[in-house]
């Protein structure tokens, strides 16, 4: 998958999400880090952020893996390394589909 189109349509998802929830939107950027970054961006919203993030790829994100925090250190992804963990999940995501349709 195209990181370039990955990253539009994260950034896409975070701008809405924000309208959404009537919270300011800074200028977005690969080096923002969403989790902390976006006023009220928090652990209860990610998943429906990932969940419309896979829906706008047209891809599922699996709702267990955490794309803006990582769960081991607990360090806050910048929304390039969002980017580059989607476009990784999804070529493993579609290299096990074809493995399951052989």
């Amino acid at each position: 998958m195209d990181p370039t189109h990955v990253q539009q349509h994260l950034m896409d998802v975070l701008t809405t999400i924000q309208a959404i929830s009537q919270e300011a939107c800074p200028t977005l950027d690969p080096t923002v880090r969403p989790a902390e970054e976006l006023p009220k961006f928090n652990s209860k919203v990610w998943p429906v952020a990932a969940g419309m993030l896979g829906a706008a790829l047209g891809k599922e994100i699996p709702p267990e893996v955490n794309i803006f925090v990582d769960d081991t250190t607990k360090q806050a992804f910048t929304i390039a390394q969002t980017v580059a963990l989607v476009c990784t999940l999804i070529k493993q995501l579609d290299a096990q589909t074809a493995v399951a349709a052989a």
